[in-house]
Parts: structure tokens; C-alpha cells; sequence
């Protein structure tokens, strides 16, 4: 092991104390039997810097009772547990359990505060993260559970436990909980899965069509055979929504009587319009255009994005109680001080629509991409039939390069300075522009316009090298010796665009960087009072995802800079058990969204089909909902959880089964100790019993466990708790087989049926199949076993 310090604490505080001082990175010990082999073999990336020792504190190893019921301290021993007279004849089940743990030498070592609080024994977690960082496991950081596809004769067979953020929500910047939404479509619940979706992303028709899919860059799956088509789900789910508007886009139950101002109505305008009407907010949007969607409106081409699909969204905001004026510019048509005298916030979002100029000599007879976009058909007329060149390697370069080659460019060739797998365009893109007869030149820079009688005949361009620095800034290098000469009539630009501030006139003193406008990254606030921004005006060209998620960060902002209000964490809820389908770990591909023939497509249809609601369902049973699948190894805790037993910490006082579903790696957070273990007395009623299936007497876990609680009056089951262990993330309730045996006599008929319920929502990965059958043998023999009498109840005397 590693060099610690070693502290014997003289009190709870003590320990306590060293826990939450961050230089310390402290671990607590009280039996050491699991600890010291973690620290021997150093499994955890963060090796302990300080261990700090309980048993030294006095009256921390109690065992007593009183007219509540049993009280444990946390440094009791196993082997005292077992060996207690009072746990012996009263509580005979936790004696039981502690009795089955390991051997003699490890139960007169270990501890019940220890066993609770053990790591798992996943060999995933366990391989040392010092040799080859071969295994990423989840519970130390990875974004994948080995198991799903590996070694798990010995992993849950009824889910996973969310213990970090998937790889595909991690990579979304948006954060959208797609796990979630994807388990909501396998169940068949369209509007569960809309609900989430618009939680994170109230424009998914939108986003769907034009996004990077960050999330299907990071789909763990594609490591095992292909990514799941997250994509196309989220249009299916997008396309719903629009079309039942009137159901997921109302207008808030109650007006705040607070007014936002939001001007531009691009992606991340419409988001914070969005979060801010749904909390009851009055929203008025301005936008110089003739509609409102910014860019999504006159940039991104119709076979692409629908504009009816960006009217269809504009419309279920204005059902919303959104109003857009457009065709009104602010800082011409009202100055913006007036609107910040008149509302109660202003949110400036005027996109990056200006030119950015790279210095060529003659780029002036060049044009620019997005105003091609925006003027495309009117452009083309004295174009059809010439060669065209296109400069920059973005999804607005393919645009450009597809829409000219469609409306007639007889040849079209993109020229970028990133090599091939490092353009900013997507592969999907970019594969639809080769198709499409057009030509990409990676790692190629502008050098000089040709001219012939003042007009365009052609570009040379120069090898470029390296586009960042080693410090990772945009600094291109270049070959001026390597050059190519490319022949056309016309050059589109498409190598970014610029923000124009000019509309904020003089008496608006906002701070300004770089020609953008200087906002705190964590609220959008700008340096004026009331006034946010937020998009591209703050950050340069980004992606629409992008927008969507500054766009809700700020609307939160906002709203409790009107309020007064603090928001909570927004971050997904860790420790839930996660389901997935038992399909999902053979092999398959994603489906693919059917795709116009070639000579069908133009400017004004869509290239794409969306997938059907049974292609649909298909796919998302293809996610593998990435959770751990270790599961919990301590005895004591599945009969505890069948007692109704409650924790105690230096923070709270829990049972231990509502402390067991909210910890998603430890049961306990790293400044926290477990400190006693409490029974009830009313658990003497019941009949419990544990029973373990091992591989032999000695193992150190359970291969499967059965904890059952059985309270009988008259032979009839008034009241049940059916406990399995080593079976799931944490010692599971068979809450179905309960509610069945309570108010029947116990048979073998009835305990044979009840374990058939308990192990019907079972998801038995490739291994562990044959857990299912041991699991129902225990739970019937357990049922079978609570008919014998209690000492003192209605039958009588043991």
C-alpha cells in the first residue's frame, strides 16, 4: 500500500470533521477487511490521502434494546452479532446473515457499519486502475459498464443503477436525459418520453434534423456493434409534439405579471422564450426578419429543415402566449434602452450574421455563404451551368455546396483547411455532399483570387498544415510551396460569420470582448442591469444545440433575477434503478432514416423519411440504459431491509431502504458516517428468515439472498416484505409477490406462485440467467420456511 496518515478519532465530530476537509481526501475504517484490500490494490483512481479510525471511539460497538427495538452501533462486530444471545432469540435473522458472511476471520474483523457500506465486487471496479487504464468502469469515472456485454455471471439480472451521467446526455450539451426518454418509448409512453424530451429541449422537429448528435458521437454501443439511432427517435418524438401542440406547449395556469423582452428569435431566443413563458412569464420576441426562427428560418435549407416545420414550432409558441413583432429592428425601429426601460429583463439574442473578412486581396467580389442561403434562388439565375468553389468545411459550407449544386451549378468543389476527419461538418454531411457529385479538398487554404476583367475566373490554394497551435488556437500553417489552382466563376464564402453590435447604439455601455458581448458564463448576465444575452452574440457561431442549452441556462437566470428564486441542481437524479430491453446485448445495427432517391431530391422537400413507431420502438430497445450492474454484496443490509430497519448517520436517521435507492455509488456521502442501525421492536412479530445460495461457505457474497417478512394471524398473512439480495443494485422489495400472499394462508401451491411473481420483472443478462431459477427457489423455501410459529404467537410456543 501507499504511504497514509492514520488518525484514531476521540468522537463522531472528530472524524466528521477530517472528512469534510478537502486537502485530507480522508477515508473512514472501523473493521478495515474491505478497505485495506481496496487501498492494497489500489482500485480507486483517488488513493486516500488519511484513514480514520472509529473502533477508537467509545460506546460506538453497542448491542442493546429497549421498548423501540434493537440499537447497533456501527462498530459492532459481526461475529458479536452472530454470536448474541438477545439477536439470537429475537432478531434471529440478522444473526443469521452476519453468520453467512465470509469466514470466521474476516466476521472477527468485520464490522456491520463496514459490511453496509462495502464496495462492490464487481471485477470491472476492482481491476487496479494503475495497470494499462484498460477498464473505465463507471463507478470510477468510465461512462460504460463492462458487464452489459462482458463477464456477468454474477451482475444484476433485474437492471442497473444510474451512477454517473451517461455517454450519450454527458456529450449532449443540452443535457437531455435520453436514456430516459428511450426507456419511456419501449414502454409505449409517447407523451412520458415528449415530457422529457421538452424538459431539456422544447425544439426536438428542429434540433433533430439540423443537430451534430453530439449524443450518437459518445453512444457507448457503437463500441460493441453500432450507435443507437438517437437522432431519428428524437425526430419521431419532435414531429409528435408539433403535431399535438395543444397538449405539450400551453400557456401557463398562472401569469407572474413580470414582462421579458427577448430580442432575435434564433434557437436559444425561442428556448428561453420557452422556460420562461412556462413559468408564467408575459414574453414578447423582436426579430428584424419578415418571420421569426432566425437562422433556423433563413439559413438552413429546406430539404434539410422544413420551413413549415419552423412555422408549425412558431405557432405552438404563440398558442403559448409568445408574442413575436417582427419586421421590427431594434436600435433602428426602437432603441434597445427603450425596451430596457420598459420590461422587467431583456434578453439579446442577435445571432452572428455578419461577414467575417480573412484578407484575401479581391475577396470583395466573393460571396458570402449566409447571404447566399438567404438569397439563394434570386443568386443562382446567372450561375446555372458555371463551376462554383466553396470555402470552409462546416455543415453551412455543405449547405451552400449542395444548394448550388442543385439549382444548376454544373461542377462544385469545397475547399476547407481541416483534413478530412477533423471537419467541422458532420460525416452524415458530408457523405450526403459526395453523393451529391461534389468534390471536398481537405487541408487546403485560400491563397489568391483569380481575376480576369474584374470578375472571378478561379482560386489557388495553398497546403495547409496545421490549423491550431499547440496551444490549441486557431492558428493555421501552411506549405506556401504546395499550391493548386481551382477554376470557377464564383467563390462562396463559408468560414464563419461575425456578430453586428451596432444595433445597441451608444447609451447601452455594455462591456464588449473581441466583438462580442461579455456575459458571467453561469447566469448570461451582461455588465448592464436586467439585460442577458446569450448565442451566438456572446459566443461566436456555435452549434444549434449549443444555443438551446444557453438558451435554458439563461432563462433560469432570469427568472430568479425577477423572482428572487434559487433553482435547485438541474443535474439528472443519480441512484434510480435503470431498466433496459434483455434484446439489447445481441448484436444489430441502427436503423437508418429511409432517404429520397437522388433524383427526386431538390431545395423545397426533405432528403430524409422519419422512422416508424415500430422501427421506432426496435431501436430504442437497442440502448443499453448505461448503469452499473454490480450488485449490492451485503448480507446484512437484504435482512435488514426485510426488518423495516433504519440507519443512523452523523447527518440523518433513514430506512434503510429509502437510504439504499437515493446513494448511487456509496451508501453514504464522503463526509458522512454511519453511526447505528435500528430494528423496531414491532419486527418480533414477524417470521424472518434469510437464506443465502453460494458458491461455497466461504465466498464473500451472496450468489443470490432471500430475506422474508411474514406477519400471520389465524394462518392468514397480514403483512409481508420479500427481500432480494444479489440480484439488483440494492436489496430489492418483490412488492408484487407481497401484495399477492398478504390475506392467504401460506401453501406451497401459494409460495410456488409468489416466487413466480417475484422474478417476473427480471432482465437476466447473457450469464446470469440461471440466477432467475435459484432466486425463485429461495423465495419459495422462504415462504414455506415463515409458516413455522413464533415463539409467544397465535400457535403457540416454539
Amino acid at each position: 500500500m501507499k504511504n497514509f496518515n492514520h488518525t484514531d478519532a476521540e468522537s463522531l465530530s472528530q472524524a466528521a470533521g477530517i472528512l469534510k476537509e478537502e486537502q485530507q481526501n480522508a477515508r473512514i475504517i472501523a473493521g478495515g477487511t474491505d478497505l485495506l484490500s481496496v487501498l492494497k490494490h489500489k482500485l480507486e483512481p483517488d488513493y486516500p490521502e488519511t484513514i480514520v479510525n472509529i473502533k477508537s471511539i467509545e460506546g460506538l460497538n453497542h448491542i442493546e434494546e429497549d421498548e423501540d427495538g434493537l440499537k447497533i452501533g456501527a462498530t459492532a462486530k459481526l461475529c458479536d452479532i452472530a454470536s448474541s444471545p438477545l439477536i439470537q432469540q429475537e432478531y434471529g435473522a440478522l444473526a443469521d446473515a452476519a453468520r453467512s458472511v465470509a469466514t470466521p476471520l474476516i466476521r472477527n474483523l468485520a464490522t456491520i457499519g463496514g459490511n453496509l457500506c462495502q464496495e462492490v465486487r464487481c471485477w470491472y471496479y476492482r481491476y487496479p486502475d494503475e495497470i494499462g487504464g484498460r477498464i473505465q468502469c463507471l463507478r470510477k469515472g468510465g461512462d460504460t459498464c463492462n458487464a452489459m456485454t462482458g463477464e456477468n455471471k454474477n451482475h444484476s439480472i433485474f437492471g442497473a443503477r444510474k451512477v454517473n451521467l451517461s455517454g450519450c446526455s454527458s456529450n449532449c450539451p443540452a443535457h437531455v436525459d435520453i436514456p430516459e426518454y428511450l426507456a419511456k418509448l419501449r414502454a409505449g409512453d409517447m407523451d412520458g418520453a415528449a415530457a422529457i424530451l421538452l424538459e431539456a429541449n422544447p425544439i426536438p422537429a428542429v434540433t433533430s434534423r439540423v443537430c451534430t448528435h453530439f449524443c450518437q458521437m459518445n453512444c457507448k454501443r457503437k463500441e460493441y456493434d453500432d450507435n443507437v439511432n438517437i437522432g431519428g427517435m428524437e425526430r419521431y418524438v419532435g414531429d409528435y409534439i408539433l403535431e399535438h401542440s395543444d397538449r405539450f406547449m400551453v400557456p401557463p395556469k398562472t401569469d407572474s405579471g413580470r414582462r421579458v423582452a427577448i430580442v432575435g428569435s434564433g434557437p436559444a431566443g425561442l428556448t428561453a422564450a420557452f422556460y420562461l413563458r412556462s413559468r408564467g412569464h408575459s414574453v414578447r420576441v423582436y426579430d428584424k426578419m419578415e418571420e421569426a426562427g432566425g437562422l433556423l428560418r433563413y439559413a438552413i435549407p429546406e430539404y434539410r429543415l422544413p420551413k413549415e416545420i419552423v412555422r408549425s414550432l412558431i405557432s405552438a409558441m404563440e398558442h403559448m402566449g409568445i408574442e413575436f413583432l417582427t419586421g421590427v429592428e431594434i436600435g433602428k425601429d426602437i432603441p434597445v434602452n427603450d425596451l430596457v426601460e420598459q420590461y422587467d429583463s431583456v434578453f439579446l439574442n442577435t445571432g452572428a450574421w455578419k461577414r467575417p473578412l480573412i484578407g484575401l486581396d479581391g475577396e470583395e467580389l466573393t460571396t458570402f455563404g449566409l447571404d447566399f442561403l438567404i438569397e439563394v434562388n434570386k443568386w443562382m439565375e446567372s450561375k446555372i451551368g458555371k463551376d462554383i468553389i466553396v470555402v470552409g468545411g462546416g455543415n453551412v459550407a455543405v449547405d451552400v455546396a449542395i444548394t448550388a449544386k442543385r439549382l444548376g451549378a454544373a461542377n462544385v468543389v469545397m475547399a476547407c483547411l481541416e483534413p478530412e476527419n477533423q471537419m467541422p461538418a458532420s460525416e452524415e454531411e458530408l457523405n450526403r455532399a459526395r453523393e451529391e457529385g461534389i468534390t471536398i479538398l481537405p487541408s487546403w487554404g485560400p491563397k489568391e483570387i483569380l481575376r480576369g476583367n474584374g470578375e472571378i475566373v478561379g482560386l489557388v490554394l495553398k497546403r495547409c498544415t496545421a490549423v491550431f497551435n499547440d496551444l490549441g488556437h486557431f492558428a493555421p500553417s501552411y506549405d506556401e510551396n504546395e499550391t493548386t489552382t481551382l477554376h470557377g466563376s464564383s467563390i462562396l464564402m463559408a468560414v464563419g460569420q461575425k456578430t453586428d453590435l451596432s444595433f445597441l447604439g451608444e447609451a447601452l455601455e455594455l462591456e464588449v470582448s473581441r466583438g462580442l458581448i461579455s456575459v458571467d458564463p453561469a447566469t448570461m448576465k451582461t455588465s448592464v442591469d436586467k439585460v442577458f444575452a446569450v448565442g451566438d452574440v456572446t459566443t461566436g457561431p456555435k452549434t444549434v444545440v449549443d444555443a438551446i442549452a444557453d438558451g435554458k441556462k439563461a432563462s433560469v437566470a432570469v427568472h430568479c433575477f425577477m423572482t428572487g428564486e434559487t433553482e435547485g441542481d438541474a443535474r439528472h437524479p443519480l441512484g434510480g434503478l435503470i431498466t433496459f430491453d434483455a434484446s439489447c446485448t445481441g448484436h444489430s445495427t441502427a436503423a437508418r432514416l429511409p432517404e429520397r432517391p437522388k433524383e427526386e431530391r431538390g431545395l423545397h422537400l426533405e432528403d430524409s423519411y422519419g422512422l416508424t413507431w415500430e422501427q421506432v420502438q426496435e431501436e430504442a430497445k437497442r440502448c443499453f440504459n448505461c448503469g452499473c450492474l454490480a450488485v449490492n454484496p451485503s448480507d446484512v443490509a437484504t435482512v435488514l431491509t426485510a426488518m423495516d430497519a433504519e440507519i443512523v448517520t452523523s447527518k440523518r436517521r433513514e430506512p434503510i431502504g429509502e437510504m439504499m435507492k437515493k446513494s448511487h455509488c456509496r451508501l453514504v456521502e464522503e463526509d458522512e458516517i454511519v453511526t447505528e442501525i435500528r430494528i423496531p421492536a414491532s419486527a418480533k412479530n414477524y417470521r424472518i428468515g434469510y437464506d443465502k445460495f453460494r458458491v461455497r461457505d466461504s465466498h464473500d457474497f451472496a450468489v443470490v439472498s432471500v430475506a422474508s417478512a411474514c406477519k400471520v394471524q389465524d394462518g392468514v398473512v397480514t403483512d409481508a416484505r420479500i427481500v432480494l439480495g444479489a440480484v439488483a443494485p440494492i436489496p430489492l422489495r418483490a412488492k408484487e409477490a407481497e401484495a399477492y400472499i398478504i390475506g392467504k394462508t401460506v401453501t406451497e401451491e401459494l409460495a410456488s406462485e409468489a416466487a413466480e411473481i417475484a422474478l417476473q420483472g427480471a432482465l437476466p443478462l447473457s450469464k446470469n440467467g440461471y440466477k432467475v431459477q435459484i432466486a425463485k427457489t429461495l423465495v419459495r423455501n422462504s415462504l414455506l420456511n415463515a409458516r413455522t410459529p413464533l415463539k409467544n404467537d397465535a400457535y403457540g410456543k416454539n
